[in-house]
Parts: C-alpha cells; sequence; structure tokens
C-alpha cells in the first residue's frame, strides 16, 4: 500500500465512504498509522472510538453489547502500533510503517489471542471497556522507545 493509497482509505473512512468490504484488518492498522504519523490534531486512542463507531453505523453495522466497535481491541491495536513506531525512524513514511507491521506478528489478524483468551476478548465487558490481558501483558511500547521515533500516547489503563 503507498502513501496515498493509506491517505485515500483514511481519508475515505473519515468520510464514511469507505466500502464495508475495504474495512480490514489491514485498514484498520493502515489507518491507525495515519492518524499517529499525519494528523497531530487527532489523540486516536481518544478519537478513534467515535470514528469507528460512525463509520460502522454508516455502513448499516450495529454498536452494541455483541458487535460492532471494541474497545479493548482497538485499544490494544493503538498500543501495539506505537509500540511499533517506537522503533521505526523518526521519519517513517506511512507506507514503510504499513509494511513493517502488517510484516510483523500484528499483521495476522489474530494475533490478540497471544495475550488474550478468546473467552475474555469476546466477552461483552471486553467490548464496552478496557479489559487487560488475561494471558500475558502487552509489552510496553515505551520498550522501543530510543530505537527510533519518540512517540507520546495515553498508558493502557
Amino acid at each position: 500500500m503507498t502513501d496515498a493509497e493509506i491517505d485515500a482509505l483514511a481519508t475515505a473512512f473519515c468520510a464514511c465512504t469507505l466500502p464495508k468490504e475495504s474495512w480490514t484488518h489491514g485498514a484498520h492498522f493502515a489507518t491507525a498509522l495515519w492518524f499517529i504519523l499525519t494528523r497531530p490534531d487527532v489523540q486516536p486512542e481518544r478519537d478513534m472510538p467515535g470514528m469507528i463507531r460512525r463509520y460502522n453505523a454508516s455502513v448499516g453495522g450495529v454498536n452494541s453489547a455483541t458487535s460492532g466497535y471494541h474497545e479493548t481491541i482497538t485499544q490494544a491495536s493503538m498500543h501495539m502500533a506505537r509500540r511499533l513506531l517506537a522503533g521505526l525512524p523518526a521519519d517513517v513514511t506511512p507506507t514503510t510503517a504499513y509494511i513493517a507491521l502488517m510484516t510483523s506478528p500484528l499483521g495476522d489478524k489474530d494475533w490478540l489471542f497471544a495475550y488474550w483468551s478468546r473467552d475474555v476478548l469476546m466477552a461483552t465487558t471486553a467490548r464496552l471497556g478496557w479489559v487487560a490481558p488475561d494471558l500475558q501483558p502487552l509489552p510496553a511500547w515505551t520498550d522501543n522507545i530510543g530505537k527510533g521515533r519518540p512517540l507520546a500516547g495515553p498508558p493502557l489503563p
């Protein structure tokens, strides 16, 4: 995916014009990286939940206790995207960051199950609010600071 393609995807997501079938695992991460790297006016951990809910509703999705937006997955994904970025050069492009992320374990849509059991992650409580991993803690994104790009982001609860 090129920088222009990532920009177009994220812009379509923001405008709620992205086709539902284009909102893939990779698209979620491409959009998260785009926000972190190109939109200093947006705090993704704070702002993306509402954006995802709005997007889901725009394509006919329902945000409920059993479907749609998932708080734990979103916050964990943002945390891990920041961790990956902290180990990359400060001038990393969205494309380079996307390739690095998608060729890492995060590129596997099931990466979360290294940290959460399926029952815990798929529970209503995890969908509606942050639930800490029950298998092993997420690595601190600050572990990668000094290896590349310094990025601010809120700590997980």
